[in-house]
């Protein structure tokens, strides 16, 4: 199984993004999932998940601010964030929900700086 992030990069404050996750080796439609984002030397931290039936939840720092879909057809994972601020800056992973996780992958760095 192989998770490959992508889609971040620098944005301003207020600006917004689309984070993919793109999945390899299994169906990502048999599996609730997640994103998360670590900060260097930090715990990984949860972001937003879905469920295989499109329930979505969120982590009260981005509830109303990001917004987390799937794509079973493309096998991807999606997290649209809006309203960007400098602490939304980490590196964003996409893994399944709970443990057993899958390997994690490189993640994908989001900076938001003036």
């Amino acid at each position: 199984e192989q998770l490959v992030e992508s889609g971040g990069g620098f944005m301003q404050p207020g600006g917004s993004l689309r984070l993919s996750c793109l999945a390899s080796g299994f169906f990502l439609s048999l599996h609730d999932m997640a994103w998360y984002r670590q900060a260097p030397g930090k715990s990984r931290e949860w972001v937003a998940s879905i469920s295989i039936g499109g329930e979505t939840d969120y982590a009260d720092s981005v509830k109303g601010r990001f917004s987390i879909s799937r794509d079973n057809e493309k096998n991807t994972v999606y997290l649209q964030m809006n309203v960007l601020k400098p602490d939304d800056t980490f590196v964003y992973f996409c893994n399944k929900a709970r443990p057993p996780f899958f390997p994690w992958g490189q993640g994908t760095q989001v900076t938001v700086s003036s």
